[in-house]
């Protein structure tokens, strides 16, 4: 099977059903807080901002929008986080989904390092009992067996891609188009397409990446250009300023809603069928991420919110169901 880390060969585009697209998903990695600033720990997390969790359903319901959780161990286990999220999960307003942070995640036999913060980094062993463990703690506490999976800190490896095959989940959401994380030992995605496509020849797994693009005048040049600035980084902000050149990613943490709405019309007219938004579960409460430090700062997160999923019903954009992504998608006679 191909690898996840490395970029797909020719003609694995996926292609969907006539009338699906274009859609989008609202991902969010629903997890424990750390301090991002601090070295990972596999004990004392904690959860306090579960309980807001209750007010994002009750949002996304209100705008008609089904969220998909993304959930590490701690999430999983947490009896409250199951109470917030189950009935909406098994009545199909929201979708549950796997999340490995294996700095949190039994069996704990690695070293907990940065390097193995990234799940693919780990042997193929110890990645595969850590994700069967969550698997089954997910759908133990869900009722249904959770079909799509993001590493953290999109941690993917050599083996990941196989590993979800043999555990049954059908969609991966790892790949992160544009950036890279080899500075911290993780992979890089420089080279990985925007469009979702097959990651392994049998067309047993999908890849929805991550929709990031990149804005300015020099946006067709980006792939070449950016990557080559990461020892300038105030060269990037310069850029940005200028309207040459500036890479957004579809989330609300550090993004203003503006040029949110320029990268939805960037990614719609370049035809990508299917866009992928996320961010992280710790924000919907202030002062567990650098986004969200204050309730003025989260009224602005749900207004972000708010703005782009009126823009996406102007643009005619719905959303869509982890079921309603694979049913749509065309598998190619082999």
């Amino acid at each position: 099977m191909q690898p996840l880390v490395d970029p797909p060969p020719p003609g694995s585009e996926a292609r969907f059903a006539h009338g699906f697209g274009p859609r989008f998903i609202l991902t969010v990695d629903t997890e424990e807080e750390f301090d991002w600033s601090q070295p990972l720990r596999s004990e004392g997390h904690s959860l306090r901002h579960v309980p807001r969790l209750a007010r994002f359903q009750q949002f996304c319901e209100g705008e008609q929008v089904r969220p998909i959780y993304l959930v590490d161990h701690p999430v999983a286990t947490s009896v409250e986080a199951t109470a917030i999220l189950r009935d909406a999960v098994r009545a199909g307003r929201a979708d549950i989904g796997v999340q490995l942070h294996p700095w949190v995640s039994p069996p704990f036999e690695e070293e907990v390092s940065e390097y193995n913060s990234f799940a693919g980094n780990l042997p193929r062993e110890l990645e595969q009992e850590k994700l069967s463990r969550l698997r089954d703690a997910i759908a133990e506490a869900y009722g249904t067996d959770p079909l799509i999976y993001r590493a953290g800190r999109y941690g993917i490896g050599p083996n990941t891609a196989a590993l979800l095959v043999e555990e049954g989940i059908a969609i991966d959401t790892s790949v992160r188009p544009l950036f890279g994380y080899s500075g911290a030992g993780g992979p890089a995605y420089h080279d990985h397409p925007l469009v979702p496509y097959w990651a392994d020849s049998e067309q047993r797994l999908l890849e929805l990446p991550l929709t990031t693009v990149f804005s300015g005048m020099f946006r067709k040049q980006g792939r070449a250009i950016y990557p080559r600035l990461w020892r300038w980084p105030e060269l990037r902000g310069i850029l940005a300023r200028l309207g040459l050149l500036e890479r957004l990613p579809l989330t609300p943490e550090g993004v203003p809603l503006a040029d949110a709405l320029s990268a939805i019309d960037i990614a719609l007219d370049d035809g990508l069928p299917l866009l992928n938004f996320s961010f992280h579960s710790p924000s919907l409460e202030p002062g567990h991420t650098p986004y969200v430090r204050t309730e003025r700062d989260l009224d602005a997160l749900y207004d972000w919110w708010r703005g782009v999923l009126d823009h996406l019903r102007m643009r005619q954009v719905r959303d869509a169901s982890v079921r309603e992504v694979m049913e749509a998608v065309i598998r190619q006679p082999g």
